[in-house]
Order: structure tokens, then C-alpha cells, then sequence
């Protein structure tokens, strides 16, 4: 089979770990890898001006397909000529299939092997997706990465089940692969197909050898960060990150706190996402070197010190704890506003160290000396 463009550069590898340094070709710019994701569920990164998170450094955010295809649905969408005119975000999108939403409404979806139906959390409306039409939608969203229909399962099916699931999910990536090659020339949006397989070594091996012969531009490891141990992440993590052609882009959804980030690159995953740092920002928790802290605390009260010592955030630069926990317990919009900002620029910051560390070849020492601080543990397996 001909390879499909491609959109990943090794520019370094780390000298005693699989971590690696790329560059994304992308149609709205190049991304430097490894590279944090800040989710924008409906077409905005909550609490935050496009033009704030463009000034962090970010220039690859994530839309949710499933929320955006509800509301405000593709004929609004289609109307601007997609989501980065709808949205005036002018860089990179990477959409999801909406499979993970699906998944998690349990009680109001049924898939079958020719798509899915499932029910509007918003108003209880029947909808069906089929692989294909996900791939249409991404395409009138514009994606500039998109990713096929799977099934998500959760870390307790049997293996039967999961044989079941994973049946289903090669099925769905060849037909949206089919329905993305029709579109050939006309648009440049990358699909990116899943590897699935639960917790199951062998139906992991056997979903990455099945996604790996269909040649997506890039893959991406699903099934993870859906509430098993950390052990289990790491382990089924590493083995399935293994199986994947090392010059594709590896993406892992669903992850967003320094302990995974920093365990994802050590595996040589380049892209991740997660709405935690935006989801805790909301509620007044922060990142420090310290470890997250949560401002509203009364202890806070009377700091007069920044969040983060040498943080570049609004926050940091012009104002105390003391006041921003004052914020927060008068429910001001302006705290949310200010923690969203301060935790996005730290992962942003923390992604330009990992990436300076691969370059000098001892990311591993830097990992064990940034978790021994952020952690208050020294133990190498801790997450």
C-alpha cells in the first residue's frame, strides 16, 4: 500500500528514553511536538479570548464533534465555511469523533456494526452516525486533524466483548479511511485512525496491526484514561505505543496533568490533550511547581506572592493569591478567567522545558527531578 502524506518530522530523539522531538505539517501551520492540546469543546477554550490562548504560544486546539454537530449543528457551521471562520480561531483544529461522548451517555446510545444511535443530552432527539457521515462532518467543521468513529469501551468488559468492540472499530476506521480518500484534493484535513483493544494485550496487538495496514497519516491510542489504575496506563500505554510506525504521530486522548504528560513522552507520544486544566482552573485549582493548590483555601488570604514564582500569566505577573482567592469567593468571573490563563500557559511552559530537555538528551533526569518536587516522591514508578 502507498503511504499517506506525510505530516510528522523527527526532528530529535532523547538519548535513553523514547522521547522524541517532531514537527506537525498541518494546513493552518507547522506544531512542534510533543505538544499539549487545550480543548475548546465548542469551538472556545473556556474562560479564555482565542487571542490569549494564541499568545501563550498554542496554535493546535481541539474541537468536540459530537457538541458541535448538536449545536450549534453543520448548517450553521457550513454557512461560515467552517469552524475556524465561525470561530475566528485562524490555527490548527483537531476535531474528535464524538465517540468518547457517545460511550459515556451508557443508557441513551446503541451502536450497531453500521453506526450508531444515540440520544441528545440536550433535548433527547434521535440521531444516527455512521463512520462516514463523521468524516463529512469533520470536513464541513474544517478539521485540520480529524479522527475516525470508534468504540470506546470501559476497563472492566470481558474479553468477548471487547472482541466485539474491537470488530467494530477496524470496520468503522476502513470505511471512514474509504470516505476521506474521496475528498482527496479538495481538502486537506488529516484522519487519524484509533487503536482500541481494552486491556488486552493481545487485542491491542492485533487492533494496531489492523489500523496499521489501512496507512493513516497519524494514529492515536485510544481506550486509555477511562478510570483504570495509573499502573495499567503506563503499562498498556508503553506496549501499545510500541506497535506503532515510529515515524507517525502518536496521539493519546485524555490526558492533561504533569505526571501523565510527562509519562506520555517518556513513551514517545508527541500529541495529548484533556480538559482538566481549564475544568479545575474554573473551580480556583491551579499548577505550581508544588504541586495544584486550591486558592480558595484561607490560607491564601493574606499571600501577597503570584501563583508561581517566574509564571509569565496575567495572573502571576499582576496579581497576589491573596486577591485572586477574593475573587473566587465573590464568584468574580475574572478568577475563572485569570486560573484558566495561568494553568494553560504552565503546561505550555512545562512543554517547552520537555522539549528543551530531549534536545539535550536527559529528559529522564529532568522528569525524575520535576516529579520529585511536584510530588513530594522520589520513587521512579510513581505517576
Amino acid at each position: 500500500m502507498a503511504h499517506a502524506d506525510r505530516i510528522f518530522t523527527i526532528t530529535d530523539r532523547d538519548s535513553t528514553t523514547k522521547a522524541r522531538l517532531g514537527m506537525l505539517h498541518l494546513p493552518h501551520g507547522e506544531v512542534n511536538t510533543p505538544m499539549f492540546m487545550p480543548v475548546g469543546t465548542n469551538g472556545t477554550v473556556k474562560a479564555m479570548h482565542h487571542s490569549a490562548v494564541e499568545d501563550i504560544g498554542y496554535n493546535l486546539i481541539l474541537g468536540n464533534t459530537y457538541h458541535l454537530y448538536l449545536r450549534p449543528g453543520m448548517e450553521v457551521i457550513s454557512s461560515y465555511g467552517g469552524l475556524h471562520r465561525f470561530s475566528s480561531w485562524k490555527h490548527n483544529i483537531l476535531t474528535d469523533s464524538g465517540g468518547f461522548q457517545i460511550f459515556s451517555l451508557a443508557g441513551l446510545r446503541k451502536i450497531k456494526p453500521e453506526g450508531v444511535q444515540f440520544r441528545s443530552h440536550i433535548d433527547g432527539s434521535l440521531h444516527a452516525l455512521t463512520p462516514e457521515h463523521v468524516v463529512d462532518i469533520q470536513r464541513t467543521l474544517g478539521s485540520d486533524i480529524l479522527m475516525c468513529l470508534d468504540v470506546c469501551t470501559p476497563p472492566d468488559i470481558t474479553h468477548r466483548k471487547a472482541v466485539e468492540a474491537l470488530a467494530i472499530t477496524t470496520s468503522w476506521a476502513k470505511r471512514s479511511y474509504r470516505q476521506w480518500k474521496i475528498y482527496d484534493g479538495e481538502y486537506q484535513g488529516k484522519l487519524f485512525g484509533i487503536i482500541q483493544g481494552n486491556f488486552f494485550k493481545d487485542l491491542r496487538k492485533q487492533s494496531a496491526e489492523e489500523i496499521g495496514l489501512i496507512d493513516f497519516p497519524g494514529m492515536a491510542i485510544g481506550g486509555l484514561s477511562v478510570g483504570e489504575s495509573p499502573e495499567q496506563f503506563r503499562e498498556y500505554l508503553g506496549y501499545t505505543a510500541e506497535l506503532i510506525d515510529i515515524e507517525k504521530p502518536r496521539y493519546v486522548m485524555g490526558i492533561g496533568t504533569p505526571e501523565y504528560i510527562l509519562e506520555a513522552v517518556e513513551q514517545g507520544i508527541d500529541i495529548f490533550d484533556c480538559v482538566f486544566a481549564t475544568r479545575t482552573a474554573r473551580t480556583g485549582s491551579v499548577f505550581t511547581d508544588q504541586g495544584m493548590i486550591q486558592l480558595k483555601k484561607v490560607r491564601h488570604a493574606l499571600d501577597q506572592g503570584p501563583i508561581q514564582e517566574g509564571c509569565s500569566c496575567t495572573a502571576c505577573t499582576t496579581y497576589s493569591r491573596g486577591y485572586l482567592r477574593h475573587l473566587f469567593k465573590t464568584n468574580e468571573i475574572l478568577g475563572p478567567m485569570l486560573a484558566t490563563e495561568h494553568n494553560l500557559n504552565y503546561l505550555y511552559t512545562l512543554m517547552d522545558s520537555i522539549r528543551a530537555h530531549i534536545q539535550e538528551g536527559d529528559f529522564a533526569a529532568f522528569k525524575r527531578s520535576f516529579l520529585s518536587t511536584y510530588q513530594g516522591d522520589t520513587s521512579p514508578g510513581s505517576l
